[in-house]
C-alpha cells in the first residue's frame, strides 16, 4: 500500500500578503483622502471656485471635505474600513460624473481611478462590513 502526502502551501502567508497589501491600500487612501479634504475644509480658493463651477457651492464643499475626512480617519478603524471604503467608492463614481459633465476630459481618470482602489478595499474587507452590518441589526 502506497501513502500519498500532500503538502499544502502555507494558508497565512497569502492571508498576511493580502492583509498588508489592504492595509497599504488603506493608508493611500487615507492620505489621499486627508489631503483633499484639507483643501476643501480650508476654503483653499480653487476648491471654491471647482464647486461653485459645479453647482454645489460652499456648503457642499464642506460637507464633502468633512466626509473625505472622516472616512480618511476610518481607514485606520477595523470596524469601520469596509463601510468607508465602500462609501469612497460612491463618492467617487459622483465624481467621475460630474468631472464628466463638466468637461474635465482625461481627469476623469482621477477620481476613477481612486475609486478602483477604494473599491479594491470595499471588497477585501467586506467581511468586517457584514460583522458592522450584523451588529447594528442587532
Amino acid at each position: 500500500m502506497t501513502t500519498i502526502t500532500a503538502t499544502l502551501a502555507p494558508r497565512h502567508s497569502t492571508s498576511r500578503a493580502a492583509s498588508a497589501g489592504l492595509w497599504t491600500l488603506q493608508v493611500l487612501l487615507a492620505a489621499v483622502y486627508a489631503f483633499s479634504a484639507f483643501g476643501k475644509l480650508t476654503a483653499d480658493a480653487q476648491n471654491v471656485a471647482g464647486f461653485e463651477a459645479m453647482g454645489l457651492g460652499v456648503p457642499g464643499m464642506y460637507v464633502i471635505g468633512a466626509l473625505e475626512l472622516a472616512g480618511a480617519i476610518a481607514m485606520f478603524v477595523p470596524a469601520l474600513t469596509g463601510l468607508a471604503a465602500t462609501c469612497f467608492v460612491a463618492l467617487m463614481v459622483g465624481a467621475v460624473i460630474l468631472t464628466w459633465a463638466i468637461g474635465g476630459g482625461a481627469l476623469v481618470a482621477i477620481p476613477a481611478t481612486v475609486g478602483v482602489v477604494a473599491a479594491v478595499v470595499a471588497w477585501g474587507r467586506r467581511d468586517g462590513t457584514r460583522r458592522l452590518v450584523a451588529h447594528l441589526r442587532g
